[in-house]
């Protein structure tokens, strides 16, 4: 199977996850890029960037055409994570590669256990500002330094922080994502990192689309099937990603 044909499939499955759940797209992006495309894993987590933007943007305006995203609290959860994820961003390009594979391994499988988890957040209807502000900086934080958008911990965030309802975090976390996302790119700019866009442009375009698919899915399958799909999918991912660092 050529490398043109694994960009479109890998795309593909990203933009479903982004766009069903809010979240598990980037996560799955990096080490597809990595192990499918062969892609380093500084070029993979700059490309990751690049894709979650447009793929979350595609989802995000199909969320907000169905009335499902809460502008006010996706903004100001964002604003708490901009300067986090500048300095992350700028800071990732120094660390050893080993070390980014190892540290995303982590972040992969506590990912995949919260969606096996399946439980469904609860606000108790009240804003906590101190609260908010720390975990939209240690969300910025962690797109910064990884690549990804954070979606899974966006969700739960929304939800028990800002109070956000259940139905409108998937949406709202779309937004976090795409602002964080956006300055995490802009603070690797400076960063000489080879991207092959012969590759990564398949691979967008199928996301986009899977975006859009995505959020079809969401309305005929239960949240708690897609959860455990993609839950099982990132364990496997970790558990090889970790296997494969370790040698």
């Amino acid at each position: 199977m050529t490398a043109f044909v694994l960009a479109l499939l890998a795309g593909a499955v990203v933009g479903l996850a982004l766009g069903a759940l809010g979240a598990g797209g980037s996560i799955l992006t990096v080490p597809a890029l990595i192990y499918l495309l062969g892609f380093t894993p500084a070029a993979a987590t700059t490309a990751s960037l690049v894709v979650v933007i447009v793929t979350s943007v595609t989802a995000l305006l199909a969320h907000a055409r169905a009335g499902a995203v809460r502008w006010r609290a996706g903004l100001l959860f964002a604003a708490a994570g901009l300067l986090p994820a500048a300095a992350a961003g700028a800071l990732s390009s120094h660390v050893p590669q080993t070390v980014l594979i190892l540290m995303f391994a982590a972040l992969a499988l506590a990912a995949g256990l919260h969606m096996l988890r399946g439980r469904t957040p609860r606000g108790d209807g009240k804003v906590a500002g101190v609260r908010a502000l720390g975990a939209g900086a240690g969300l910025g934080t962690v797109t910064g330094f990884l690549g990804v958008g954070g979606g899974f911990l966006a969700v739960p965030a929304l939800v028990g922080v800002l109070a956000v309802p259940m139905s409108d975090a998937v949406g709202t976390s779309l937004l976090v994502i795409v602002a964080n996302t956006l300055v995490a790119l802009g603070a690797r700019a400076h960063a000489a990192v080879h991207l092959d866009w012969s590759l990564i442009s398949p691979f967008l375009a199928t996301a986009v689309l899977g975006a859009w698919d995505g959020r079809r899915l969401a309305a005929k399958v239960s949240v708690g099937t897609l959860q455990r799909v993609f839950g099982t999918v990132l364990l496997t991912v970790a558990v090889a990603m970790g296997v494969t660092a370790a040698r």
